[in-house]
């Protein structure tokens, strides 16, 4: 289904595969701004170049390499993801449509995620490591035009990324998906970083965090 109206957050397909939403700038000439699920690669395009999709229980798909297969019918675990599909966040709370947060505490069928966000059970579907049986593989929208060598590549992504990680320097610029602000790298410490906001994370959490994405570093001005 091509979008109408299109809104932060949605799932869409885009060149056949899986993206989200991070942002819309309704005068630009490519107003809509998303990243590729699989791998958060950024892209920018027009509204109509894009089709709807609404996630669902026993949809799985590629996220950061790795591949999950979301449920409505089990509990979290800590260290695990989840995707907000239904979002009903407290005043206290920061959290939209279609977001992936990572599990701190379980609390009964509610959690805590590492965002301090208190998400409630009927808010979110748990993902699942693996492609379970009998999922809906939603990583592209024909299957048929997926290439033998696409497969593989997307087999060999997880271990792909994790080559491609790098170290941080200070003066590295990131841009945060959900609120389109930036910050910058200001102070390293041994495995971990400190960013102008004040969030500190391990270089592991930065690379994989999914709603940081590096943008480019002062020390070349170069855009990655």
């Amino acid at each position: 289904m091509k979008l109408i109206q299109a809104r932060k957050g949605q799932f869409v397909y885009y060149n056949n595969e899986l993206h989200k939403i991070y942002s819309i700038k309704p005068l630009a000439k490519k107003s809509i701004l998303m990243f590729r699920i699989k791998d958060m690669e950024q892209v920018a395009c027009k509204a109509e170049e894009v089709s709807f999709y609404k996630p669902k229980h026993m949809d799985s798909f590629l996220f950061l390499g790795a591949k999950y297969t979301l449920r409505e019918d089990q509990v979290a675990e800590e260290g695990g993801y989840i995707l907000i599909t239904k979002p009903d966040p407290d005043y206290m709370d920061h959290y939209a449509l279609n977001e992936f947060e990572k599990v701190e505490t379980v609390e009964g069928k509610d959690v805590i995620t590492t965002r301090q966000n208190t998400v409630k059970f009927r808010e979110f579907l748990v993902m699942v490591p693996g492609e379970e049986s009998g999922s809906n593989d939603i990583s592209y929208y024909d299957k048929s035009k997926v290439t033998e060598s696409q497969l593989q590549e997307d087999a060999q992504l997880e271990e792909t990324l994790r080559k491609n990680e790098f170290t941080p320097s200070i003066g590295d610029v990131y841009l945060n998906l959900e609120n389109r602000g930036v910050a910058m790298i200001v102070a390293i410490t041994q495995e971990e970083v400190t960013l102008g906001t004040g969030e500190r994370l391990t270089f592991k959490a930065l690379h994989k965090a999914d709603h940081w994405s590096y943008l480019y570093s002062l020390n070349d001005g170069g855009f990655l």
